[in-house]
């Protein structure tokens, strides 16, 4: 059975100060943008329009069936949000998006990533599969839906003063999937995503 990379790159504004990480893109033909959270019926970008700006249409493109990228990425960039998947390896099961069928071939290199945007001190996962793929890569508890645990990047002192990494303690929170395929109302998880905000 074939296996996938992954098709974007990070994205890792400067200054960047949360990281979101999902499981793994869908398959292209889900796709209505190249970047991430690209799936028309995924609410990730719905949920942040409810959040900053009152509108969950606010990144949707009037009368298209599609997210305005270019918004989204001045938006991420200028509240530093960061993107990637804790996965850069999988292989489908099925043929489909579910995570439930999506085994990870290589997990992302977590420690590398953080690197590269040191003053990040919150990762947050959205959704069980990503979750429990940090987890394992941190060596640490699952946190409970809506909330967070403090956590360290393994062989890190946890202060940077270990001299083997420049990240501190890491904030670790799971919030609930933005798949419609998660049984909670639009609104119920922009209230959990407002309390990371």
């Amino acid at each position: 059975m074939t296996t996938e990379q992954h098709p974007f790159e990070p994205f890792l504004p400067e200054g960047a100060r949360i990281l979101f990480l999902g499981s793994f893109p869908p398959q292209p033909h889900r796709w209505c943008m190249p970047f991430y959270y690209p799936n028309w019926i995924n609410d990730f970008w719905r949920i942040l329009g409810l959040i900053f700006f009152d509108d969950k249409e606010h990144f949707c493109l009037p009368g298209e069936k599609r997210f305005d990228e270019a918004a989204i990425r001045a938006f991420c960039a200028e509240k530093g949000l960061a993107f990637y998947d804790t996965a850069c390896e999988v292989r489908r099961l099925k043929d489909n998006a579910s995570d439930a069928f999506l085994e990870v071939v290589t997990p992302t290199d977590i420690p590398a990533l953080l690197a590269r945007i040191p003053a990040c001190r919150t990762i947050v996962t959205t959704g069980q599969k990503a979750t429990e793929t940090l987890a394992a890569t941190l060596g640490c508890a699952v946190p409970p839906v809506g909330g967070y645990i403090d956590a360290v990047l393994p062989g890190t002192d946890g202060n940077g003063a270990d001299g083997g990494s420049p990240v501190g303690p890491l904030r670790f929170w799971r919030m609930p999937s933005t798949s419609r395929a998660y049984p909670l109302s639009l609104e119920k998880k922009a209230a959990a995503y407002r309390k990371l905000f």
